[in-house]
């Protein structure tokens, strides 16, 4: 059986952890990786390939096609369970063992899975905007018209709706980028949590810890490029999140204690 007693006691004597999780979370909900062989953008829709679907003047031409494809996956995340990351992480915040979840992911399943502080990198489904007067709609509203196979369209002024997801050609919130460089900055320990670290500039955050004399730890499927600078790595989730619940749950364990506030 695998050790594991090296990653908790670096959980036990971090004073400020925090996690980064990608598309390799979310397969385990059911959800597709990206980049994968049989990730979504080796896929097409139509006349389409589902990566250029994610560009945004693509959208802004074509969004008959986007909502098309998006029709069965981006409004189905409402329908999907959360997981072991998603569970454990959510106690481990509860614990005081873990300052925040920067995700990649924009299925909303660390905040159903109990997760407070959730920094959504690349945007979440959970609202949509008009893209003329910037009026503001709820996921459930949106998916309604969606799965109508309508376009949806303002009320108010006709105008484009679109999912507050960072599609290819848009920047990241600005804001969202300082805390991040500010908590990874001070972090002494990060989890890298299913993600290739490959798509900028979310995935030199990590490197922040590394620059700043913390420590990083590694579990996902594929190698990484900081997997040689690692404390430690794994490439199994399920197993590395198995060990960690049975862990947390053990009465006779230190309890988690309150991390700096942030």
């Amino acid at each position: 059986m695998q050790d594991f007693s090296p990653l908790f006691a670096l959980l036990e004597q971090s004073r400020k952890t925090v996690a980064f999780t990608g598309a390799g979370v979310s397969t385990l909900s059911g959800i597709p990786d990206f980049r994968g062989p049989h990730g979504v953008f080796s896929q097409r829709w139509q006349d389409w390939s589902v990566e250029e679907l994610h560009n945004i003047e693509v959208f802004e031409a074509h969004p008959e096609a986007f909502y098309g494809y998006a029709k069965n996956a981006w409004y189905a995340f409402d329908t999907l369970p959360v997981n072991i990351v998603h569970q454990v992480l959510a106690e481990m915040e509860q614990q005081g063992l873990l300052a925040a979840v920067y995700t990649q992911n924009i299925d909303m399943l660390h905040q159903k899975a109990g997760s407070r502080r959730v920094e959504e990198l690349h945007g979440t489904m959970a609202a949509h905007h008009c893209l003329q007067c910037n009026r503001s709609f709820p996921y459930a509203e949106i998916k309604t018209l969606v799965l109508q196979d309508q376009v949806p369209r303002c009320p108010q002024c006709q105008g484009l709706i679109k999912p507050d997801v960072v599609f290819f050609g848009e920047n990241l919130d600005a804001g969202m980028l300082q805390r991040a460089q500010r908590d990874f900055s001070s972090a002494e320990l990060t989890l890298v949590l299913g993600s290739s670290l490959t798509v900028e500039p979310a995935a030199s955050l990590p490197r922040l810890t590394l620059q700043n004399h913390g420590r990083l730890v590694i579990v996902n499927g594929q190698p990484t490029p900081l997997d040689q600078q690692a404390a430690l790595s794994y490439d199994d989730l399920e197993v590395v999140f198995k060990a960690l619940q049975t862990w947390l749950d053990d009465p006779g364990r230190t309890a988690g204690r309150p991390r700096p506030a942030l």
